[in-house]
């Protein structure tokens, strides 16, 4: 039974993971590591600090311990805040420490994108604007076209973490496009794992979470590719298995 490890920094929407683990069934565990956040901000110098390869490398050794098949640094501003190819060396930080094939959120957006065949998004985005810009910016890189973007100027994951449910569901669909194929919502501090199913429904169309394709890349790094009910578009589309490289933009191994 695979097991995938997740670096989850601080606490704020952890509980979402219990909630996925439910959902996807007891064919495969989800292992969380809290790494240290010295300091709760969605601030360029903050983030920088809190996807540092020291504080990953604390948690990746800590994985590789538990004897996971994968692993995700599960933040997707502490990982698009290096730009393309300074995410791309932090992940590959975390593979060595960890030992396994490695990801993080902000290319889960990417390689989730590229699986259901998106290349229109709006971003509805809980980070102040210039975070969310970097955002955009990073999906870019990736090939990814942004149509709209809003962000609701929240500084920390703790605020975040205390949005009710309605609340989200409603700025989501207000951050919504016409031109967008797909709608994001990029942090990992925000509950959504139990409105998947509302969200999709309410804009009428592929919603993307930042809690649900951290777990769907990791399940993907784990061979874990079946599709599954429950979850979303993402999930009922199944994965790509790990290697195929029209699928992928991280090296896997």
């Amino acid at each position: 039974m695979p097991t995938v490890g997740f670096l989850y920094p601080g606490y704020s929407a952890q509980d979402d993971y219990p909630i996925l683990q439910d959902l996807i069934g007891g064919d495969v565990t989800l292992r969380l590591v809290h790494t240290l956040m010295r300091e709760d901000a969605h601030r360029v110098d903050a983030l920088l600090d809190i996807g540092g390869s020291d504080v990953l490398g604390d948690g990746a050794r800590e994985l590789r311990a538990l004897g996971v098949d994968s692993a995700v640094w599960a933040c997707t501003s502490g990982s698009f805040v290096f730009g393309w190819e300074g995410a791309r060396r932090q992940v590959a930080d975390v593979r060595d420490a960890a030992g396994v094939p490695a990801s993080s959120t902000s290319f889960a957006f990417v390689n989730a994108l590229r699986h259901l065949g998106v290349g229109r998004v709006a971003i509805a985005a809980t980070y102040p604007a210039d975070v969310a810009l970097l955002f955009a910016d990073f999906l870019g890189e990736g090939g990814v076209e942004v149509v709209a973007r809003a962000g609701r100027g929240i500084v920390t994951a703790a605020e975040v973490g205390t949005l009710a449910a309605a609340e989200v569901l409603d700025f989501v669909a207000a951050d919504d496009h016409p031109d967008a194929e797909a709608v994001l919502v990029p942090d990992t501090a925000l509950h959504t794992a139990a409105i998947l199913a509302d969200l999709e429904a309410r804009l009428g169309k592929t919603v993307l979470t930042a809690n649900q394709v951290s777990v769907w890349e990791g399940l993907r790094l784990a061979g874990a590719t079946a599709p599954r009910d429950g979850l979303g578009a993402l999930f009922a589309a199944g994965a790509p298995a790990p290697g195929a490289e029209a699928d992928r933009v991280v090296v896997d191994g």
